[in-house]
């Protein structure tokens, strides 16, 4: 019965941690950023936007178009900086064991 105490103990410490570093990533910032920094996006590591800023060269109507593509690939920049930044508090978490492509905790 010991054993299944101490499977019970570390399930909890885990789930523990594992909030901890949910709240971690929330007040990890990336920076995500596209045609030479006149558009970044800033985001947390849980991949929540919370700022764009845009050169004014942008404000232009006839820049529109270029505008639409540089926010797009800065939000996804900011995407992946913040998805690595998770990965890497992920693996803090599990020993340095990485996790499967695709498989995010909690399961």
């Amino acid at each position: 019965m010991t054993n299944f105490s101490n499977m019970m103990k570390q399930a909890q410490d885990l789930k523990k941690k594992m909030s901890e570093v949910q709240e971690k990533l929330k007040s990890i910032e990336v920076i995500g950023s596209a045609g030479g920094g006149i558009v970044e996006v800033i985001a947390n590591a849980k991949g929540e936007i919370k700022k764009i800023k845009l050169d004014p060269s942008l404000m232009k109507a006839e820049e529109k178009d270029i505008a639409e593509d540089l926010i797009l690939a800065a939000v996804n920049d900011a995407k992946n900086k913040a998805e690595e930044a998770a990965a890497n508090e992920m693996k803090n978490l599990t020993g340095g064991i990485s996790l499967p492509p695709g498989m995010k905790l909690p399961f």
